[in-house]
């Protein structure tokens, strides 16, 4: 062991691990983030609002048993170099280590507690293969690391290869998602308490569409939460 840590200490000495946000050096005890800029993530608090925010954005499709987001992503904030790394530039990792870092964070809330299992919105096969992993399903395994609930992937799949959501307006994203997501075996998720797992929300559109895959389950209970969200109320 002391072995292993003094190969570490060595190689950090020449090649020293930075903070994805700040460029700043980063201790051994540190993963991705210095804990400067992770005290400095612009949280939204959701969960410990009463005014339910984010559940309202749903309201007309599916009463939500709970929903959040972690941070704030705006326009020309260094903090978007989080989901920058994890969608674009391969950073695999970082997924679940910002999974361990808001489970342990929401855990003293209750706002895990009752869930049965986590879900991940599906990627297509063809993007999956192109990126070689599913961004939401290394958050959700990231949260499972924390909490126990188990993520299910089996059960749900993306059968039609869209465009990126990136640059399309509110209606052009809803054409674009509309009946991409099926459930194997709906019958599954009976009576469960289902976490939908994304990165970001923009519109909402891919998670609304996503959930109502669930609508004819029966008793199935929804809550959403994704790392980021564009700030808006």
């Amino acid at each position: 062991m002391a072995l292993k840590i003094g190969f570490r200490s060595f190689f950090n000495l020449f090649f020293p691990r930075c903070c994805i946000v700040c460029d700043g050096f980063l201790a051994e005890t540190e993963a991705f983030l210095c804990v400067k800029c992770n005290m400095d993530i612009p949280r939204t608090n959701f969960h410990l609002q009463q005014e339910r925010i984010m559940e309202r954005l749903f309201q007309e499709q599916f009463l939500l048993v709970r929903a959040t987001s972690f941070f704030f992503y705006t326009r020309g904030s260094r903090f978007n170099e989080i989901l920058y790394q994890l969608k674009y530039k391969g950073n695999k990792e970082l997924g679940g280590v910002m999974g361990r870092y808001m489970a342990t964070e929401l855990l003293p809330s209750g706002f895990f507690d009752g869930m049965d299992m986590f879900i991940p919105i599906p990627l297509h096969p063809k993007k999956m293969k192109l990126r070689g992993y599913n961004q939401s399903e290394q958050i959700a395994q990231g949260l499972s690391h924390i909490t126990g609930i188990p993520v299910i992937t089996s059960h749900s799949e993306r059968g039609k290869n869209t465009d990126t959501q990136t640059r399309k307006s509110a209606i052009g994203r809803q054409e674009n998602i509309q009946g991409v997501f099926r459930l194997h075996d709906p019958s599954f998720f009976t009576m469960k308490h289902v976490l939908i797992v994304d990165d970001v929300l923009t519109t909402g559109a891919t998670i609304a569409e996503f959930i109502s895959a669930f609508q004819n389950v029966k008793g199935v209970r929804i809550s959403v939460f994704t790392m980021a969200v564009t700030h808006w109320e």
